[in-house]
């Protein structure tokens, strides 16, 4: 347990830190999700209008420092090409 005055109040921030970051991971997995399950039932606009949202949700929760930038641009790239290749035709 913190003993100073100082830790205390870090030990405090750091409650509240964490559980704004858990918000935001939440929103962005669910935001993912809906990419995802729109790719899979193959709802192509779906697919595009949710990717559209959940690309700003990946790198806003990136620059707020809950996942890495990388990470997010990593999902962003394969979430982006997957939803692409719904619109190819697919070849026989």
């Amino acid at each position: 347990m913190a003993n100073t005055t100082s830790a205390k109040k870090a030990a405090r921030k750091a409650l509240r830190r964490t559980a704004i970051n858990k918000s935001r991971h939440s929103a962005m997995k669910s935001k993912v999700r809906l990419v995802e399950e729109a790719i899979v039932g193959g709802n192509i606009e779906a697919a595009r209008a949710a990717l559209k949202a959940a690309e700003p949700a990946l790198v806003r929760t990136a620059q707020k420092g809950v996942i890495h930038k990388k990470t997010a641009s990593r999902k962003v790239s394969r979430l982006a090409a997957r939803v692409k290749a719904m619109a190819a035709p697919a070849h026989a």
